[in-house]
């Protein structure tokens, strides 16, 4: 049996650049399942700590690490495990970070040297394989910790993004995107079925109640779909739906954002036709249109843009479908025009000010069926500011622009059904052209009014006298708001 004593002696030496003697380094093959018991121990070894791990594998020699013909594929895959393991934070470790974020940065320097080496032993097929073996599980330690979150360092955060450009040139990738993927003139197939294999089992809902690294594979997974695009996220999308669902669902902020996130990638880089199979799509819509009820305006933000995107999915544009048909559009227009009425948070009525045009712009001239409760909301949007940048009311005077210039023949018979008190105050004559200058270049004179029709006029002057002349009637129809009695 060989004793190995001596060499983890002289691993726990501080001298990182003296190198190691080579009568103690045994033959790999029986290294490696040493160091994996002692890596898997608990509590750990004293022995065999995380540093001296990474000082043998960057003393080491390239074709030492090789081994024999063949190469050691799975011992190496389970120390590597093993090592992740070492990292592995402790139930209650969350509130406090520091210690288990530099447990994560000495784990990914010692990754990076065994990738460096693999790198320095030049174009081999062993290495390929060995490095195709390992990069999944490299992947899926570094993807967590790559950005800002609870659980990390500015340490950690900056061991990893070495880690992850050491794997990208270990493996000849160009981004990320590539390594997932796979493609390229060798048509390569990438890790991204093999990165979903080690994920798979803390996705499913009970495993993650007894996962103490949750957060850490959720955060693993959003990183890995957020980097696949079409056309390679259909064939994986039944692995990944659940999760991201499951993600949307939860009650955590960030991870509802997250979930969301995801959603509306899987919605972008999906064909229609797949999203529409097994009634996907209406699960992703039953899921997103529950968060409508909310009142957190980060997770309001991402989630109207993707409910819009989806409703494109789902049913054509209401403008262009028959009367009665997209009922989705209008019920979700109605919920939220009744929210946007009855907020008074600041932050709230920014977010669906900013979300309302582009909703009005999906529905045409089916929105007049909405401007009873748009005769109540534009106003009071209008009437309170937000600050010194007056988002809100940008947005809420885009919105009444869009309902003008898609709507403008049956806004005044839908003004005269549905008049509002606030109205009294509301008198647009809106002048659209394709291309023009700013309403403040329109002439404000008569005399500027008589030389010819302006490109803009601008909203706050009445029209000229010969508005419905020929001559003005070649540019625009001008769209008037009646002014109502105040009762």
């Amino acid at each position: 049996m060989t004793d190995f004593s001596r060499l983890f002696d002289e691993l726990e030496l501080d001298d990182d650049e003296r190198p190691l003697s080579s009568a103690l380094l045994p033959p790999v093959a029986a290294l490696l399942p040493e160091l994996r018991r002692r890596l898997v121990s608990r509590p750990p070894d004293p022995s065999l700590s995380i540093r001296g791990m990474g000082r043998l594998l960057r003393a080491a020699d390239p074709l030492w690490l090789l081994g024999p013909a063949g190469g050691p594929e799975a011992p190496y895959v389970s120390v590597v495990c093993a090592l992740i393991s070492r990292a592995a934070p402790p139930p209650d470790d969350v509130p406090a970070p520091q210690p288990y974020a530099s447990n994560v940065a000495a784990v990914a320097a010692a990754l990076q040297a065994l990738l460096a080496k693999l790198q320095a032993a030049g174009p081999d097929r062993r290495v390929r394989t060995l490095t195709l073996a390992l990069a999944p599980h490299v992947c899926v330690f570094a993807a967590p910790h790559m950005e800002e979150r609870a659980w990390t360092s500015r340490a950690s955060r900056e061991a990893c993004g070495r880690l992850e450009s050491q794997l990208l040139a270990a493996g000849g990738w160009l981004d990320s995107t590539h390594m997932l993927t796979g493609g390229g003139p060798d048509g390569e197939a990438g890790i991204l079925g093999a990165v979903l294999d080690v994920v798979r089992p803390t996705l499913e809902r009970e495993a993650r109640r007894q996962c103490d690294r949750v957060d850490e594979v959720d955060s693993a997974l959003a990183w890995t779909l957020l980097r696949v695009p079409r056309p390679f996220l259909a064939p994986v999308l039944p692995r990944l739906l659940g999760p991201a669902l499951l993600l949307s669902d939860h009650q955590g902020g960030d991870k509802c954002m997250l979930g969301i996130r995801c959603l509306h990638h899987i919605v972008s880089n999906t064909a229609a036709s797949e999203l529409r199979a097994l009634n996907r799509a209406d699960v992703m819509y039953e899921a997103l249109f529950r968060h409508l009820h909310g009142t957190d305006a980060d997770v309001m933000q991402l989630l109207l843009p993707c409910l819009l995107d989806l409703l494109a999915v789902l049913e054509s544009p209401p403008s262009a479908a028959p009367r009665g048909a997209a009922p989705r559009h209008h019920r979700v227009l109605r919920l939220l025009l009744t929210r946007m009425e009855a907020e008074h948070k600041v932050a709230l009525r920014r977010v669906y000010a900013q979300a309302l045009p582009a909703y009005l712009h999906r529905m045409g001239v089916s929105a007049c069926r909405h401007f009873a409760r748009l005769s109540r909301v534009v106003p009071a949007y209008l009437e309170v500011g937000d600050g010194l940048e007056e988002l809100t009311r940008l947005y809420t005077l885009e919105a009444l622009w869009q309902i003008l210039t898609a709507a403008w023949p049956r806004v005044a018979v839908a003004a005269q059904r549905a008049p509002s008190p606030c109205g009294s105050r509301v008198c647009c004559v809106c002048w659209w052209t394709p291309s023009g200058p700013s309403p403040a270049s329109a002439p404000t004179s008569a005399a500027g009014s008589a030389a010819g029709p302006p490109d803009a006029w601008p909203c706050w002057m009445p029209p000229p006298a010969d508005a419905c002349s020929a001559r003005w009637s070649r540019w625009t129809p001008a769209v008037v708001l009646p002014r109502w009695r105040v009762s």
